[in-house]
C-alpha cells in the first residue's frame, strides 16, 4: 500500500497481513495507493490485538516486501524484539503502526516492516530492518523505536540478525544483542 498525505506521498510503501500461512507473491495482489483516510477506514476495521487468539502473527510491511527471513529485501538484516505484557502490546503496537505509516523513526529508509506475535504469555513486537552489519544504524533504529515508544531508556530490547535466525530456526530464542 502506498500512504499518500496532504497531497504528499510518504515513501514508506506497507502491507499488513495476519496469520500468513504462506505469503502471497505481492505483485499479485492488486493493492492501489490509498489516501490516509482510506487507511484509517481500513485500520479501524482491524481486529484488535487483545481480541485475537494465541498465536496470531499480525505483520506490517513495506509494498513489495514479504515478511520472511530470505526476502532479498529481509536476509542481510535483522530484527529489534521488544516483548510486552499481553495487556500493553496493543497500545505499542498501534503507536508504532502510526510511526511506520507516518515515517516517524529514524532510519526509516532501513526499515522492512514489523510484527506483533501474540503469543500466550507474553506479546512480542518486532522491527525488521535491511541491514544487521551497520552497528550505527542498528543502534540508531533502537534509540528511535524506544523515544517513539517512550520506552523508558533502560528498557532492554534484544536484536537478532536473521541468518542467525535461519541457522538456529527460531525467531526469538538466542538474541545476539541487548540494550
Amino acid at each position: 500500500m502506498e500512504f499518500v498525505a496532504n497531497n504528499k506521498e510518504i515513501e514508506n510503501k506497507f502491507l499488513s497481513t495476519a496469520n500468513a500461512q504462506s505469503v502471497p507473491d505481492l505483485s499479485s495482489t492488486g493493492f492501489h495507493p490509498l489516501k490516509v483516510e482510506a487507511f484509517w477506514v481500513c485500520y479501524c476495521h482491524l481486529a484488535r490485538p487483545s481480541s485475537l487468539p494465541s498465536p496470531t502473527d499480525l505483520h506490517l510491511f513495506k509494498e513489495g516486501i514479504r515478511p520472511l527471513w530470505e526476502d532479498s529485501a529481509n536476509c542481510s538484516g535483522g530484527k529489534w524484539i521488544i516483548r510486552f505484557k499481553k495487556v500493553i502490546s496493543g497500545r505499542f503496537w498501534e503507536d508504532l503502526v502510526l510511526a511506520l505509516v507516518g515515517d516517524q523513526l529514524d532510519y526509516g529508509d532501513d526499515i522492512c516492516g514489523a510484527v506483533l506475535s501474540i503469543r500466550f504469555n507474553e506479546d512480542i513486537l518486532s522491527v525488521w530492518n535491511r541491514n544487521a552489519s551497520d552497528q550505527h544504524a542498528v543502534m540508531a533504529l533502537r534509540d528511535s523505536i524506544k523515544r517513539h515508544l517512550k520506552l523508558p531508556h533502560s528498557y532492554v530490547m534484544e536484536y537478532k540478525p536473521h541468518d542467525a535466525s535461519l541457522r538456529d530456526n527460531s525467531s526469538y530464542r538466542n538474541t545476539w544483542l541487548r540494550g
